[in-house]
């Protein structure tokens, strides 16, 4: 009987092994809430009970989206239910809203890449907070928004460089810019964004272009290493490159180091 309880208690403990270590596993990784799929739903059917979701589960989002994004009113605004489904009637946006959901029918190649670049972030920055990521469908006008420890990715922003929409003049889209409106980008801006939050450009004196270029330039070489390759390539990330290699710093150290003139010495 003894042995029986002693193989009950390991088998116990195995299982108690065994759930911990898929807890921790699930905390660590970083994964897009969907939240484009029930604003489309709204947007494309009216469905009823997808708006209240969308007040109710996700009242920061919709938010963000129609005060901060869309700006066609506030929340609260009785009729502004109305107002952004009317909004989004649109042939264009109604287009934006079927690609975008065919195109990121699965995100799972852009929850592991964030999984792994914030793994890199609180290993190296080990104040920084992992923040809440969603995914919505906005108007062309903005990538990605950061605020209240969330990102949201306005999905189509990211449609790819040929796709045709983005080819209208009336856009406006800068070859360089439609390099940077595909899948490939959305960690790499999550990240870079995140960050610039965190060490914003400083405030009490007037900057110089060049300073602002080497600003972004630190947080683009961050965004490098979190990523494990060279997405961003320009004289201020080689710089960077450069300067910490001669330096014994922390990434932290680094970016809070707003003496730009140390980085262009190495």
């Amino acid at each position: 009987m003894r042995k029986v309880y002693y193989f009950l208690l390991i088998v116990l403990f195995g299982c108690i092994s065994c759930e911990w270590q898929f807890t921790a596993d699930e905390e660590s990784e970083v994964a897009v809430d969907r939240y484009d799929r029930i604003q489309s739903l709204y947007l494309t059917t009216g469905d009823f009970s997808a708006l209240q979701q969308m007040n109710t589960a996700y009242p920061m989002q919709t938010r963000t989206l129609i005060e901060d994004v869309l700006r066609i009113g506030k929340v609260d605004d009785q009729e502004i239910n109305t107002k952004f489904l009317r909004f989004y009637q649109d042939s264009t946006l109604q287009e934006l809203i079927s690609e975008a959901e065919r195109q990121y029918a699965s995100m799972d190649d852009i929850n592991k890449e964030l999984t792994s670049a914030f793994k890199y972030l609180r290993e190296h920055i080990p104040s920084i907070e992992v923040p809440e990521i969603y995914a919505q469908i906005g108007s062309l006008d903005q990538s990605v928004i950061v605020g209240n420890n969330t990102i949201g990715i306005c999905l189509d922003k990211y449609l790819g460089s040929d796709y045709p929409l983005y080819q209208n003049p009336l856009y406006g889209y800068s070859k360089g810019q439609l390099e940077t409106m595909t899948r490939r980008y959305i960690v790499p801006d999550c990240i870079g964004f995140y960050l610039l939050s965190m060490y914003p450009m400083p405030q009490d004196r007037a900057l110089s272009q060049q300073e602002r270029d080497m600003h972004i330039g630190k947080i683009l070489w961050v965004v490098n290493q979190a990523l494990g390759r060279k997405q961003f390539n320009t004289i201020y990330t080689r710089m960077v490159d450069r300067y910490v290699k001669n330096h014994n710093l922390t990434i932290d150290q680094m970016l809070r180091n707003n003496n730009y003139s140390e980085f262009r010495k190495n």
